[in-house]
């Protein structure tokens, strides 16, 4: 179902991050459910130093306080996701934040979410762009975007998810490819490989994530979240351990009287048989 693009709509909220107050390095942009965040320094590519890392966090905290939000979009301005961390910034008042605890060098990546974040590729999502990327939930990427472990060249590690994220999206071997070689990966590969859910022609990434998040949107939240967080928490658990963890948000789902008894009497009236909307 076509929707039409937020970009541009509702109200938006600025953040100031490492921009003046007349350029925000970071932006919010509400339509409706649609929570979209968009990280605009296009004069570094999208590069993340400590301030737009700060603002990122700040908006996703936003996000997942709103209880009018149900789904949000990370969209990079400019054609570029994120090229990573800003290493211009390093040994600056500007730097990142590199600490065991509190928020992660790129921002929101330590941060586990009540409810799901769709990342809009377009061009590069490299170094500590791929971690923010990883991140997300679901992965839109334009045909012409690229992904990579990009800082390899530089002698920089992943100290953001990216060694614990990508293996248990793409499976070891072929994240340890990426991880050693540092190499390029294209969209196709990318989809190939499950590094992405789904490809779009260039320039449709935001308008394709903001479609599908407001798909989302329109499914019973309890139970979807609710099974997004067991399907997360379950990563590091045995077996049967996972299947407790997963009757206990169950029960919980099951007992919010506007989600699965009310889709129940939905289904015994007969609607959704034939794969028609619920």
């Amino acid at each position: 179902m076509a929707r039409p693009s937020s970009a541009g709509t509702g109200p938006a909220a600025a953040r100031p991050g490492s921009a003046d107050a007349e350029t925000p390095s970071v932006r919010i942009e509400r339509n409706g459910p649609v929570f979209t965040v968009v990280l605009d320094r296009p004069q570094a590519r999208n590069a993340v130093d400590g301030p737009t890392a700060r603002a990122l966090a700040d908006a996703f905290r936003e996000f997942d306080a709103d209880p009018d939000a149900a789904v949000a979009v990370l969209w990079g301005a400019g054609g570029t996701f994120c090229a990573g961390a800003d290493l211009k910034a390093i040994g600056t008042e500007q730097s990142n934040r590199v600490a065991e605890d509190g928020d992660g060098p790129m921002g929101p990546t330590r941060m586990r979410l009540s409810k799901p974040v769709i990342a809009a590729v377009s061009g590069y999502a490299v170094a500590g762009g791929l971690e923010l990327a990883l991140w997300c939930d679901l992965r839109v990427a334009e045909q012409d975007s690229t992904f990579g472990v990009f800082c390899r060249r530089w002698g920089v590690p992943l100290i953001d998810g990216g060694t614990v994220r990508l293996p248990r999206i793409v499976g070891e071997g072929r994240a340890m490819d990426m991880i050693l070689t540092g190499r390029a990966v294209g969209a196709t590969e990318a989809l190939q490989m499950g590094l992405v859910n789904r490809v779009v022609p260039d320039g449709e990434s935001r308008s394709a994530a903001e479609d599908l998040a407001a798909d989302l949107a329109t499914l019973p939240q309890t139970c979807m979240r609710s099974d997004r967080l067991s399907a997360l928490e379950a990563v590091g658990k045995d077996e049967p351990a996972a299947i407790r963890n997963e009757l206990r948000h169950g029960i919980s789902a099951l007992a919010d009287a506007e989600g699965a008894l009310a889709g129940a009497r939905r289904f015994a009236a007969g609607a959704g048989r034939g794969g028609r909307p619920a």
